[in-house]
């Protein structure tokens, strides 16, 4: 028996749109084939991962109409805002710069953390259902800018 990969995560939301945009805009995920649900949503993908079903489900919460959900995916009495009980989704990325640059543009307040002695370094964000997408970069990339203060007021302003 054996866990291979991560197959993908499903955040439910109120805002589809406002959803989608953030990780289509924030993240670079593109939107693809979605099953007929009888309930809204967007499937999102992340490079060539059709095969794989996608990265991301977002699935539309219609308060008018919450059956089609409810019947398939069940009902939760849970807050729908924030991770819950699943602290972050986690993704190794590259790219440091270009992505402070979309957080600066979009408006995403982030956080950056280096790990001590692992060779990482991570930026922490909130998407607009606030779900924490924790994103890992080599530690390498923070080291060629130098402190991120100063990368920023070289380059994006000050931090949202």
């Amino acid at each position: 028996m054996q866990v291979l990969k991560l197959a993908h995560y499903s955040i439910r939301s109120f805002d589809l749109e406002k959803s989608s945009r953030f990780y289509e805009r924030v993240l670079g995920f593109t939107p693809g084939y979605r099953p007929p649900f009888d309930f809204p949503g967007v499937w999102l993908y992340m490079g060539g991962d059709e095969e794989d079903f996608g990265t991301v489900h977002i699935i539309g919460i219609d308060p008018s109409n919450p059956e089609g959900l409810k019947n398939y995916l069940g009902d939760k009495e849970i807050p729908l805002t924030g991770t819950g009980t699943v602290d972050h989704i986690a993704f190794l990325v590259t790219g440091l710069v270009a992505f402070w640059n979309v957080f600066k543009a979009e408006g995403i307040a982030w956080r950056d953390r280096t790990v001590p002695s692992l060779g990482l370094h991570q930026v922490f964000i909130e998407d607009p259902s606030g779900v924490t997408i924790e994103l890992n970069f080599p530690a390498s990339e923070i080291e060629a800018v130098g402190s991120y203060a100063s990368h920023v007021a070289a380059t994006v302003g000050e931090r949202p």
